[in-house]
């Protein structure tokens, strides 16, 4: 089923990385390659930021405790976490993706969409490109990639699950509809536990469940989601993929292995954070007005101050500053500090790209491929 009957498909590809943080880490130290490996937090106290497909057997899962990923598996091995060299292997991938389109929009370090409608490289096949840019991924930066090709943004990230880990999915515009139809609503994006279980009881258990709906039906039970369930359920996605898009903030948290107790040691973790969420300031491109900081203490209690500033913060320096402004007002801490977080948000674009032609994404004029 196409997004719009009097235009042809477009050809969207959604590429993910597999476990992308913890096979950086199995790439660069061949002693975790074929281990169970969780990066973040430890044995004791802390949260996994990523697992391990070899840990993902044991039920180990990110934003899963350390403490219950340790004891589903006794024999997982905790790495601390190193941004810097993601963000810098996301460069790379990024650059091997602006090869294949001009039309990419990022949605985190380990994921985006591409609009290959144009077909930039002359490849003639949308699960062509697909493949030369896993095999460009695997060449150049020695991880694996998974993808998925269709005609929207809402089946591409589907499929690009489908074959996890090291493997493509291809949903064409025919197929839409009755794939859909099979797919659990809890696979559908945005439909958490709660959503999934309220549905339950409604008896819908699939899509073919929910495309029996009327959007007066959606509208009196799901609301503001109601419209992209409707058109979901269908096959129907009609969100562009868009290189300007901007994100809503910026920011980094750490947990410690041990509490922070002393002023200089809170500094000093705060001036890690703020090189650390700078250097993802400037890849984003984006300015910010308002900073966050955030104080978690040993008992759990949580803390968060705010500043927010007339004009956008455009330096390294005013960025400190504030956060600095912020940490002084909970000096001293009362209780040992188990995490800092700090966040830049009301974010702008430094430079605004040119929007994409119409050309390109309605590809009226562009002459047409297979998938």
């Amino acid at each position: 089923m196409n997004d719009n009957s009097n235009t042809p498909p477009r050809k969207i590809i959604h590429v993910d990385m597999d476990a992308f943080f913890a096979s950086v880490e199995q790439r660069d130290n061949p002693a975790l390659r074929g281990q169970p490996v969780a990066v973040g937090g430890s044995a004791q106290r802390g949260v996994v930021a990523a697992a391990s497909y070899e840990a993902r057997r044991f039920g180990v899962r990110s934003a899963m405790p350390s403490v219950t990923a340790a004891r589903r598996c006794p024999s997982l091995i905790f790495v601390p976490p190193r941004f810097e060299v993601y963000r810098a292997v996301s460069q790379q991938i990024r650059e091997i993706f602006s090869r294949y389109s001009d039309l990419l929009e990022p949605l985190s370090l380990d994921e985006a969409y591409l609009d290959v409608t144009a077909d930039k490289p002359q490849v003639g096949s949308a699960i062509r490109i697909a493949e030369l840019i896993r095999l460009a991924i695997r060449q150049e930066t020695g991880l694996t990639a998974s993808a998925g090709v269709s005609y929207n943004k809402f089946l591409a990230k589907i499929a690009s699950d489908q074959n996890k880990p090291d493997g493509i999915f291809v949903v064409r515009p025919h197929e839409g509809a009755e794939f859909v139809a099979s797919l659990p609503v809890r696979r559908f994006h945005g439909v958490g536990p709660k959503t999934s279980e309220r549905m339950g009881r409604l008896g819908i258990h699939e899509g073919a469940d929910l495309c029996t709906k009327s959007m007066d039906f959606m509208i009196a039970h799901f609301g503001k989601s109601a419209d992209y369930l409707y058109h979901a359920s269908r096959g129907v996605d009609q969100r562009l993929v868009r290189s300007d898009r901007t994100r809503k903030s910026v920011g980094r948290e750490r947990t410690f292995s041990e509490d922070l107790s002393t002023d200089v040691a809170l500094s000093a973790a705060l001036e890690d954070a703020i090189d650390s969420v700078w250097h993802s300031i400037e890849t984003s491109r984006v300015a910010g007005r308002t900073v966050t900081l955030k104080v978690k203490y040993a008992d759990f209690r949580q803390i968060t101050r705010s500043k927010s500033c007339e004009e956008c913060l455009t330096d390294k320096s005013q960025f400190g500053a504030a956060a600095r402004v912020l940490l002084a007002q909970l000096l001293p801490v009362p209780l040992g500090v188990r995490l800092v977080g700090l966040t830049l948000s009301n974010l702008s674009p430094i430079e605004s790209p040119q929007a994409p032609s119409l050309i390109n994404q309605n590809i009226t004029s562009q002459r047409q491929f297979d998938f």
